[in-house]
């Protein structure tokens, strides 16, 4: 079934999640779990000190054409206009075709770190000649994954310092090696395997180990996504698509000069993939600190989109960053929402879930940025605000829309002015 669902913001909540039932297969108890609070038993076997559950609103983006495929697109997130944001940009790019993605094996790097090294240089050449006796040892630690094509993927061997004026110096010798995970994040594989290593890294170089864990920066795991929207259905009102473009990749370019922009510019891309990970049950705190670090790659702090205009005047926009996400362990097996969204999602495996992630990342960054070029990006997110604004004054449900309606025409979104709305309202009545 299409994506494309109009005026699907139009209908009731109820009468939403029968279309998205109708589109992805949900049965009953998928459904109520989207009304029905996580119990307690499931809270307690996710966390420690359990008190109770905390709510917050699952939409469904729609519209989006990704690899010729129809998606729909959970998202768990709190911020008024950005499910919205998506549903819109997906719209727009469906007519030019839809968005393409690819994403790398989903490889992840472990650390073990070697202190108090008698002589470092030495100790990196030893750990060096010592690869095949290191796979040997990491051979079988995970056996069920390597019958699932997934294993070792070889080592690198790093030499570092700590140099920071003031303080002694303090050479190290790291071991990295790369596991590909297959379907899922990994992080507890990678770190039964560094535990494994450690002890052999120590009898093999007479250093003391230091830390072993995963690290967060999987820039051996990148997903990519790219878009071409020609410039007519670019255009808004009186302003012709190439002006638009134009200002689009002037708004680009900005981020790509000054940091300062560019963590707002990437903090919009993170709406999107947040919000995706959140409803999928991924650590989307991991995901958020290897996307930064990765956007720093360069020595500065850089946008992870591109926009440009081409010679024919489309616009073309790509997005390429580290996204470690998994589809197997985790909250997926005890939260039945999670569960559901998989399923909405039709998630297909973790390359396809990351694919999936930077696509809604890069149109959920077409909207800001459009927005930003055009009106201004607060006009329209203090529509989306209104109702919160409304019902935060106290409007009835039957009150909301006259109240959001009200507030836009004033264009003060403000809870005094939605008070003196309601008085209004309940007074003529």
């Amino acid at each position: 079934m299409s994506s494309r669902i109009p005026g699907f913001y139009r209908l009731s909540v109820e009468r939403r999640l029968q279309a998205v039932a109708q589109h992805s297969g949900l049965d009953g108890a998928a459904c109520r779990s989207f009304s029905e609070p996580l119990n307690a038993a499931a809270a307690e076997a996710m966390i420690e000190n359990v008190v109770g559950t905390f709510s917050l609103p699952c939409g469904v983006a729609v519209n989006l054409l990704l690899n010729g495929e129809d998606r729909l697109v959970p998202m768990v997130v709190e911020e008024p206009s950005v499910v919205a944001a998506v549903s819109n940009m997906a719209r727009l790019t469906r007519e030019a075709g839809g968005l393409q993605a690819d994403a790398d094996p989903s490889v992840m790097i472990g650390q073990v770190q070697l202190t108090d090294l008698p002589d470092p240089k030495k100790a990196a050449e030893i750990l060096r000649n010592s690869i095949p006796r290191l796979t040997a040892l990491c051979t079988g630690v995970h056996a069920q994954l390597e019958s699932l094509g997934g294993g070792l993927r070889g080592f690198e061997v790093r030499e570092l310092c700590y140099e920071e004026p003031g303080y002694a110096s303090e050479p190290m010798v790291v071991l990295h090696f790369f596991l590909d995970c297959r379907d899922a994040m990994g992080a507890n594989m990678i770190n039964t395997l560094a535990e494994r290593l450690a002890p052999e890294l120590a009898l093999l170089t007479g250093g003391q180990p230091g830390l072993r864990i995963l690290s967060n920066l999987a820039d051996r795991r990148l997903s990519r996504a790219s878009v071409r929207i020609p410039a007519p259905l670019l255009a808004q009102g009186d302003t012709p698509g190439e002006e638009v473009a134009r200002r689009i990749a002037s708004a680009w370019r900005f981020a790509w000069a000054d940091p300062y922009r560019a963590s707002t510019h990437n903090k919009g891309i993170m709406n999107g993939i947040d919000a995706v990970a959140i409803a999928t049950g991924n650590d989307w705190r991991a995901i958020e600190a290897g996307a930064h670090a990765y956007a720093a790659r360069d020595g500065q702090y850089r946008p992870l989109s591109t926009w440009r205009v081409d010679s024919e005047g489309a616009l073309i926009g790509k997005t390429e960053l580290p996204l470690p996400v998994g589809t197997v362990g985790g909250p997926i097996k005890v939260h039945p929402t999670v569960q559901a969204n998989h399923r909405i999602a039709g998630i297909k495996g973790a390359a396809d879930l990351s694919m999936l992630m930077a696509a809604v990342g890069l149109v959920q960054n077409l909207g800001a940025l459009r927005a930003l070029a055009m009106e201004g990006i607060q006009e329209g997110h203090m529509r989306m605000h209104a109702r919160t604004v409304a019902l935060a004054a106290g409007a009835t449900a039957a009150e909301i829309p006259v109240v959001v309606q009200a507030l836009a025409g004033g264009k003060d979104y403000t809870v005094p002015a939605a008070l003196a709305i309601l008085v209004g309202l309940r007074g003529a009545g």
